[in-house]
């Protein structure tokens, strides 16, 4: 009989695939948009082998795009600042990690915002290690590929954003986040994010909205402002204490 454990950890796999699928597929627009922007081929794929993250990715090469070799200061600070969430995610994620040197640092190229949702979203500490180390090695490769073939066929392509690619990516994120969405205060949470990332984005520089909505939300779920005195918010209480369950073996 499969047991519990197992399914979480073939759920994680499912799930971890079906993100770096998206997610790669995206990365077809960042080399296409990259060389459009000024970049060569090889420049393009030396930032998604070494920067790896989108989000900078895309920041660096807009600005290049708009203020060319000058703006290099600027890119740099844009993505930078993009970048600093990849450091919280790096805390929530050292004990789904795990302990050793080697092992902490070959996950430091895998901490992206795809392979914490995916970790964060399962239920047993396997499933989470799972779902971490398969997102994040999957998109890697997935979207060195891709930028790899945007860069080489961005003029056969044309404008990568008429096909939909980063509604692509965005509705992976939407079904890993829809399921925790089951109470007050986690809907609270995402929503004073969304509404103060959204309000800033047209005039801060890349990067700072979501550092200041990143802040919101920690405030806002910090002070439990929105959950009811004495009640748990659904899947609450049993989701934390099957979060510190160990794996044993031997279970039916």
């Amino acid at each position: 009989m499969t047991r519990p454990v197992d399914l979480a950890a073939r759920r994680a796999w499912r799930q971890g695939l079906a993100v770096a699928l998206a997610t790669s597929a995206y990365g077809i627009s960042f080399g296409a948009l990259s060389v459009a922007s000024g970049l060569d081929v090889w420049q393009t794929c030396v930032l998604s082998l070494l920067m790896f993250t989108g989000g900078s990715q895309f920041a660096f090469v807009g600005v290049i795009g708009a203020g060319g070799p000058a703006a290099a200061p600027a890119a740099i600070a844009s993505s930078a600042l993009l970048g600093v969430r990849n450091a919280a995610y790096a805390m929530r994620m050292s004990p789904v990690v795990g302990r050793g040197f080697w092992r902490r640092a070959g996950a430091t190229q895998f901490t992206i915002d795809e392979s914490t949702a995916v970790a964060l979203a399962q239920t047993t500490p396997r499933a989470r290690s799972v779902g971490f180390w398969v997102t994040g090695i999957g998109v890697y490769v997935g979207w060195n590929i891709s930028t790899l073939l945007g860069a080489l066929l961005g003029d056969v392509l044309g404008d990568p954003r008429q096909y939909g690619l980063d509604a692509a990516a965005a509705a992976a994120f939407l079904a890993l986040l829809w399921p925790r969405l089951r109470g007050r205060q986690a809907i609270a949470v995402g929503a004073a994010a969304a509404v103060v990332a959204a309000l800033l984005t047209p005039g801060l520089m890349p990067g700072m909205p979501v550092i200041v909505a990143a802040v919101v939300a920690i405030a806002v779920g910090w002070f439990n402002w929105f959950a009811r005195a004495g009640v748990p918010e659904p899947g609450g209480a049993s989701a934390a204490e099957s979060s510190h369950v160990p794996e044993r073996e031997g279970l039916p």
